[in-house]
C-alpha cells in the first residue's frame, strides 16, 4: 500500500471511529510497576489494545463491535479460562482482572 494509500485510510479510520473524541473520553491507567506492558495497534475494530507480560491481551471496545456488553468496555484475555469485561471508566477492576490473570498458570 503506497504511502498516500495509507494516509487516506488512516484519516477514514479517524473519522469512522472518532479517534479525537475519545481520546478525551479514555480514562488514564497507573499500571503496576512489575508489569511490562506492550501497547500494540488496534485491530478488528478494538479503539485501543495492549499486552501484559507477554501473558494477558486487553482491548478497548467502544462500539461493541467485538462483543456485546452494551457501553465502553475493556476485555482481557485470558480470565479464568474465559475473558473479562468491566466498563471503560472501570479501571480498577481492570488492574485486579488482569493481576489475576498474571497470576493464573499457564495452560
Amino acid at each position: 500500500m503506497e504511502t498516500v494509500d495509507k494516509y487516506k485510510a488512516a484519516v477514514e479510520f479517524d473519522r469512522a471511529f472518532e479517534t479525537r473524541e475519545w481520546i478525551k473520553k479514555i480514562p488514564y491507567i497507573k499500571f503496576p510497576a512489575d508489569w511490562e506492558v506492550q501497547i500494540i495497534p488496534p485491530f478488528s475494530g478494538a479503539i485501543a489494545r495492549f499486552r501484559v507480560n507477554n501473558k494477558v491481551s486487553i482491548y478497548l471496545d467502544v462500539y461493541d463491535l467485538l462483543g456485546c456488553y452494551g457501553e465502553p468496555y475493556w476485555e482481557v484475555y485470558p480470565h479464568k479460562g474465559d475473558v473479562y469485561r468491566c466498563a471503560m471508566n472501570n479501571v480498577d477492576d481492570l488492574i485486579v482482572a488482569i493481576q489475576k490473570s498474571l497470576d493464573e498458570p499457564a495452560i
